[in-house]
């Protein structure tokens, strides 16, 4: 159980903020500005392969589980960092494992919302406390946030935990912005997105484009190169290969044909 750091109103409503990370979940209880708990927890192993979008789900069912003695049966506001979550209730195509998470939620009364990471609402309130391990926690949160600012691959081996970066510039991000306009296939899928029906497709708030988590790339043969020679030279090619080349820009990036591009340009290097 996890620790409780004041003695919450059953009268009073909560508000949960919940993340995700690629080593696991955690999640803050709060009741008029004041944290009631806090809880995180491991991955388990087949856990470490959810996507993004999944993985926020399931720290919002993580910490719904933890603290439904609280929850059930009252009113109460759900905040995670991950744009694209508060859609899933009216995608049509769902995987099992988001169906059998649907079916849990809808025994909750409550509404999901966007708070973008960087508010940092959770460590604010934190920081108001003394306690030694409400401290922890703030340094647990800021730790998260600068690990999923760098956009790192995390590859673990028996010996040691590898971490790569790709970096990109504001320039190619507004490259990409911009080509998303100008990409016939790209401007259909928007089109269908101001209709409510872009599926897996979503805009972010910077404007871009976005299919699940991943920043999709207009067809502009220079702008995919250039990302592809950024990745391979970058720490992402932690075991060079197409292979793994692929796996881990799939992370981040869409496009048709991606898989094709990338094993051409890892071959054409020799």
């Amino acid at each position: 159980m996890a620790p409780i750091l004041i003695l919450p109103n059953p009268l009073e409503p909560f508000v949960v903020y919940s993340d995700a990370s690629l080593l696991g979940l955690g999640g803050v209880l709060m009741q008029k500005g004041q944290v009631v708990a806090y809880a995180s927890t491991q991955l388990k192993v087949h856990e470490r392969n959810y996507p993004t979008h999944d993985l926020e789900l399931a720290a919002v069912v993580f910490v719904l589980k933890l603290w439904r003695h609280y929850l059930f049966g009252s009113q109460f506001d759900v905040f995670s960092d991950h744009k694209g979550l508060k859609y899933l209730f009216d995608q049509k195509e769902l995987n099992m494992r988001q169906r059998r998470w649907l079916e849990f939620l809808k025994d909750y009364d409550f509404a999901l919302n966007y708070h973008p990471g960087k508010a940092n609402v959770v460590a604010d309130a934190l920081s108001r406390k003394s306690l030694h391990m409400s401290m922890l926690m703030i340094r647990e949160f800021e730790l998260l946030e600068q690990f999923r600012d760098l956009s790192l691959v995390c590859e673990a081996t028996p010996s040691c935990v590898k971490l790569g970066m790709l970096k990109l510039m504001c320039g190619i991000i507004d490259e990409i912005r911009e080509g998303q306009k100008s990409d016939l296939k790209l401007v259909d899928v928007m089109i269908l997105i101001n209709q409510d029906k872009g599926g897996d497709f979503w805009i972010d708030e910077n404007g871009i484009m976005r299919c699940r988590d991943r920043v999709c790339v207009s067809d502009v043969a220079d702008l995919r190169k250039r990302i592809l020679e950024e990745g391979h030279r970058s720490g992402l090619s932690i075991h060079p290969g197409a292979i793994k080349m692929y796996q881990d820009l799939i992370m981040m990036f869409w496009w048709q044909g991606m898989k094709k591009d990338v094993a051409e340009f890892v071959y054409s290097l020799g």
